[in-house]
């Protein structure tokens, strides 16, 4: 993702990670390019109250709700976008929306790149199968290595004094969420050309993984 920017938009201006988490791909875009600044958006207080400590004097931390039509009203201009693993939780048809907003808050020449991963359907049944392995094979290794799963972070992050208090407010925040059904990368594909941009592809697969990329067109 990062040498895409570098080659499409030189990494430099205001570049905006959807979906920040703790601001792990926003560190890396910030160490790859001294001269870009990040916001960063998402609208979990735990994973923005990380991000904020931790990105430093060129980002900006945002909270808000991807969902909500008004997530874009920040001001300057924007010559890139970024996620990644964060975009899935939308329902179709507020990822066409999302992409929209994109497309449209994106300066002429802009790029959006996103990364998640794209289940293969039952048109792809082995591939399918072998993507689900690999995946069950991986996290395996990595708790066997001492990686701490989703329930022993979070269990950990109720009781660190500066994450607590912000545990119940995403609880409350969420509660009434629902998982998203999975979308193929077609659908994606198809979904930013509904959204406006002309030049749309993949720059990168690994099995049921991707990154997806979609330039705004030049003014």
């Amino acid at each position: 993702m990062l040498d895409v920017l570098e080659l499409t938009v030189g990494g430099g201006g205001t570049i905006v990670d959807l979906g920040c988490g703790p601001g792990s791909l926003a560190r890396r875009v910030l160490e790859r390019f001294p001269d870009a600044r990040v916001v960063a958006i998402d609208h979990d207080p735990v994973l923005l109250t990380l991000a904020a400590g931790t990105l430093g004097e060129r980002a900006t931390v945002l909270d808000a709700d991807l969902t909500d039509p008004g997530w874009a009203s920040f001001d300057g201009a924007v010559s890139a976008m970024v996620s990644t693993t964060a975009l899935h939780w939308l329902r179709p048809d507020q990822l066409i929306r999302l992409y929209t907003q994109v497309h449209d808050r994106l300066a002429p020449g802009g790029v959006l790149l996103d990364g998640d991963h794209f289940r293969f359907d039952a048109r792809d049944a082995a591939l399918r199968s072998i993507a689900a392995d690999h995946d069950d094979a991986t996290q395996r290794a990595a708790f066997a290595a001492g990686a701490e799963d989703w329930t022993a972070w979070w269990t950990a992050a109720s009781t660190h004094p500066t994450l607590a208090p912000h545990v119940p407010d995403r609880e409350r925040r969420y509660a009434q969420r629902v998982s998203a059904p999975e979308t193929t990368v077609e659908f994606r594909l198809a979904a930013l050309r509904q959204a406006g941009f002309r030049s749309v592809g993949t720059v990168w697969q690994f099995l049921d993984d991707y990154v997806v990329f979609a330039r705004r067109s030049p003014a």
